[in-house]
């Protein structure tokens, strides 16, 4: 079902609410952060089989992106940080208003996971689950990855100069991406927080100390954005939050390679997509 959620700066996002079936125990309510540069699209087989197991699931598309892409990108300002601190927002305040004293949790896919705390209002979370989240931080890849890296910089540098945003589809990846979240991305800075100044970057600060729902990092350990170093990092900004980091083994899932996002597909529904339901309902985690 198609909804839409206002952000605090008035900017309209599209989504789409999956709601628990009749006769299914209603357990809680689940918000689907997606990753930079990919469509709430790909994460609607996932935010099903959670409603079919009783949380409620919404996804959405960030501003700029997909549903929520708001007609040409070129002159929209939009930087990386704004995905957190007014999008994932917006989806948390329509989430919590829904949620009927039951508990709101949110699974995030890379930026999607480190995001979700720079929401202010990712202090009434109960439970986080964050799939390959970090902010590319080059120092944090592996050598071929720091140099993998810096080529895709400098391309996006060059094609973000030319285009006014960086034409992702032209060059047959993802989705395109805003230049100001694209120019984020490429900077890659060792603290997230200091492409934001003054009472912006403490309201971001705050938000992050304020966090205290239990985090749980994944990551398939053949990731080559989401190393150790990486999750890691992402997880110190939220102090508050008790976190534990797992490294997936993709033998584990009958695989000789995972990866950055193939554990969003519809053929882990019986292995990882069961595996996040114990942490969703309880807090366990078999594995």
């Amino acid at each position: 079902m198609e909804v839409t959620f206002t952000c605090a700066d008035g900017r309209v996002l599209a989504g789409d609410e999956f709601p628990v079936p009749e006769g299914v125990e209603r357990l809680g309510t689940v918000v689907v952060a997606s990753a930079t540069a990919v469509k709430a699209g790909y994460y609607h087989r996932y935010a099903a089989f959670l409603a079919a197991n009783g949380f409620d699931a919404v996804t959405f598309d960030y501003r700029g992106i997909g549903q929520s892409r708001g007609g040409s990108l070129r002159g929209q300002r939009i930087r990386w940080h704004e995905w957190g601190s007014l999008d994932i927002d917006a989806v948390l305040a329509w989430a919590l208003a829904r949620a009927d004293g039951l508990p709101v949790h949110l699974v995030g896919h890379s930026f999607g996971g480190f995001g979700s705390g720079l929401a202010g209002r990712a202090a009434a979370l109960s439970r986080i689950l964050t799939v390959g989240a970090q902010h590319a931080y080059w120092r944090d890849l592996r050598i071929p990855g720091q140099a993998a890296h810096w080529g895709r910089s400098l391309v996006t540098l060059l094609l973000v100069g030319v285009f006014g945003y960086f034409p992702a589809k032209r060059l047959g990846l993802m989705e395109d991406l805003p230049a100001g979240v694209a120019l984020d991305w490429a900077r890659s800075r060792r603290d997230f927080t200091t492409a934001v100044k003054g009472p912006d970057r403490e309201a971001l600060l705050a938000h992050l100390a304020a966090v205290t729902a239990p985090l749980l990092a994944l990551a398939p350990d053949d990731d080559s954005f989401a190393t150790i170093p990486a999750m890691e990092r992402a997880v110190a900004y939220t102090p508050n939050s008790p976190a534990r980091i797992i490294h997936l083994r993709p033998e584990d899932y009958g695989e000789a390679s995972l990866g950055h996002f193939a554990l969003f597909h519809s053929r882990y529904r019986d292995t990882f997509w069961e595996q996040t339901l114990g942490w969703l309902k309880d807090g366990s985690w078999t594995g």
